[in-house]
């Protein structure tokens, strides 16, 4: 006895089409918090094991301003550290590296819908094994957060307490 998998269609009226979009822009978002796609449009600068600048547009039509807060729309400060922290794994140069620590993490200005935001990640010692940085973000040359420490450990490297 065979089987056959059915076949994808294509959408058939407007209603389908805009099912299809919001499926792929689900997915998207899955590949997002997975680690699939950057969490900054633009890379301006890169040297890698040394420092790193790039671009995140903050548009207005990102989920998290419908809650956060929805008279006053901010962005969450730890997707702003997700995108210095993406930025810190591109300068750190090839390879899998891992989150493994923020320290000094300052909040000083809001960052809001319609802002460009330049992160700046400098490298402050390298190892195969170990990478830690200095970040900051602007908006409009003004800074709006810093991050003293940012620590990134090779996916290679094993957790204390772990085989």
């Amino acid at each position: 006895m065979t089987t056959t998998a059915p076949q994808p269609t294509a959408p058939t009226a407007p209603q389908d089409a805009a099912t299809a979009a919001q499926s792929a822009a689900t997915a998207a978002r899955a590949r997002a918090a997975a680690g699939g796609l950057p969490a900054f449009d633009r890379l301006l600068e890169l040297a890698e094991g040394e420092s790193a600048v790039a671009v995140r547009n903050v548009p207005a039509t990102l989920e998290c301003f419908t809650a956060h807060f929805p008279r006053h729309p901010v962005l969450p400060g730890v997707l702003l550290l997700e995108s210095l922290a993406a930025l810190a794994r591109t300068a750190a140069g090839p390879g899998a590296w891992r989150l493994a620590g923020v320290r000094g993490v300052r909040f000083k200005h809001f960052v809001g819908p319609g802002d460009q935001v330049h992160l700046t990640v400098e490298v402050s010692r390298h190892s195969p094994q170990r990478t830690e940085c200095r970040a900051t973000a602007r908006v409009e040359g003004r800074v709006v957060a810093t991050v003293r420490a940012l620590t990134l450990l090779s996916a290679t490297t094993t957790r204390e307490g772990t085989a």
